[in-house]
């Protein structure tokens, strides 16, 4: 099943087996985008809606300076731009970080769903939504905590959604993210981003060495950046169980 890892570990099993057929029906043949391609940039017109299948995906603005802010890291099972249905285009742009596997859903049939099936367009609601409190910590994140919190809190963050799809082993994330993409979401320098890398290697906390990032000690990365993922919506208060129905 193509769509098997879409909000697993969240709210997947709010599902209903025919929801997600409905669901599988929607997306198209699978596509390979070849790393660092663009899937489509900001002001283009959005006539359908990408679910990652396979690798990995980010979400990016370029400032007029030519410096870049990473907004945001997709990971499979993801829909990386769902809000394009509603917003039709995007104000940043999307692309592959490695070579990734993609589907396609064509509005058309987002708009079929969401007046056939109103509880299977709540959840796809809820999965855009978890976007948006994503957002709102990398906010925090970027506002408040020194370097080496901000490069702690989002490893911690990445290893928390791999493990909701099943793609941590031994605490080592497999994700082909280069020393400028890590200052580009932790924004700071390449040469910033190195010397808290090291701090975090000669603590023994964690080791990033492309494309694995190595997490030694969980606990105190976590400690560290003071991480709560309840924001993530898969556990602790925030969590959301399977009774979530329509009224």
């Amino acid at each position: 099943m193509i769509t098997e890892l879409f909000l697993e570990g969240r709210l997947r099993q709010a599902l209903s087996e025919s929801e997600k057929q409905v669901l599988e029906d929607a997306v198209g043949r699978c596509v390979m985008l070849p790393a660092r391609e663009v899937l489509i940039r900001k002001g283009e017109l959005a006539e359908r809606s990408t679910y990652l299948v396979e690798g990995y995906m980010l979400r990016y603005i370029d400032g007029i300076d030519g410096d870049r802010q990473i907004v945001c890291v997709h990971v499979p099972g993801d829909f990386v731009d769902l809000h394009g249905f509603a917003m039709k285009r995007l104000d940043h742009d999307v692309c592959a970080l490695g070579e990734a596997k993609i589907a396609y859903v064509p509005h058309k049939t987002l708009s079929d769903i969401m007046r056939n099936e109103p509880h299977l367009a709540r959840i796809l609601w809820f999965s855009t939504l978890l976007d948006a409190a994503m957002h709102r910590e990398w906010i925090f994140r970027l506002g408040r905590l020194s370097a080496k919190e901000r490069l702690a809190h989002f490893i911690c963050e990445l290893h928390t959604r791999m493990a909701f799809v099943g793609l941590v082993e031994n605490n080592i994330l497999r994700v082909p993210l280069t020393q400028q993409d890590l200052a580009d979401i932790c924004g700071i320098s390449p040469i910033h981003i190195n010397r808290v890398a090291a701090e975090l290697r000669e603590a023994e906390i964690a080791t990033l060495a492309r494309p694995m990032l190595h997490i030694h000690d969980l606990q105190a990365l976590k400690d560290m950046c003071q991480f709560d993922g309840s924001y993530l919506y898969g556990e602790g208060r925030l969590h959301v169980d399977s009774e979530l129905r329509l009224k």
